[in-house]
């Protein structure tokens, strides 16, 4: 039987793109300045800047206080962000693996691998497994991941038609680095 309950821990790391490649580097790097993430990230300085805000909030990420000038800050992770790190480090290295860029998941992309995973096959399943992600938000999320060929789409032909998804090898390999 699927579980019932999405793991709020990934809906977490899944709430911004960007979080599971911060955390990582920040874990690989033991911190790092606000510079050197924009150019191993490679992303804009207000999408960093967002992704910090949010790992902030969440108690994951703080500012060094015994580092830095305060216009170059570095970044540590905090204790409880040292767990969540383990855990996105490990995400980052299977999307590595199957060659998925950083930052390259939607928001529901990681609930929706794990959920897939876990035998929650059908989409109305996995609406009521991830409940404050909307439909649109839902389709969007499968349509992408099945073009970044992680998960496949089967249409039964009944009445109504319906839709069975299932993960493909890439998938797999995503879906068991979010579980572990």
């Amino acid at each position: 039987m699927p579980s019932s309950a999405p793991d709020p821990l990934l809906l977490q790391l899944g709430s911004h793109r960007w979080l599971v490649p911060l955390l990582a580097d920040l874990a690989a790097h033991r911190g790092a300045r606000f510079v050197e993430l924009l150019h191993r990230l490679t992303l804009s300085r207000d999408s960093l800047t967002r992704t910090l805000n949010a790992a902030a909030a969440q108690g994951w990420v703080q500012r060094n206080p015994g580092h830095g000038h305060p216009l170059r800050p570095e970044y540590i992770l905090t204790e409880a962000g040292k767990a969540a790190a383990a855990r996105a480090a490990t995400i980052a290295e299977a999307q590595g693996a199957i060659g998925l860029p950083p930052g390259g998941t939607t928001r529901w992309s990681l609930p929706l691998v794990a959920g897939i995973g876990a035998g929650h096959d059908r989409f109305n399943a996995l609406s009521r497994l991830l409940a404050p992600a909307t439909p649109r938000a839902l389709s969007q999320g499968l349509a992408t991941l099945g073009e970044q060929g992680l998960v496949r789409r089967e249409v039964i032909d009944m009445r109504p038609p319906t839709s069975l998804y299932g993960l493909t090898g890439k998938g797999r390999v995503l879906a068991e680095a979010c579980t572990i």
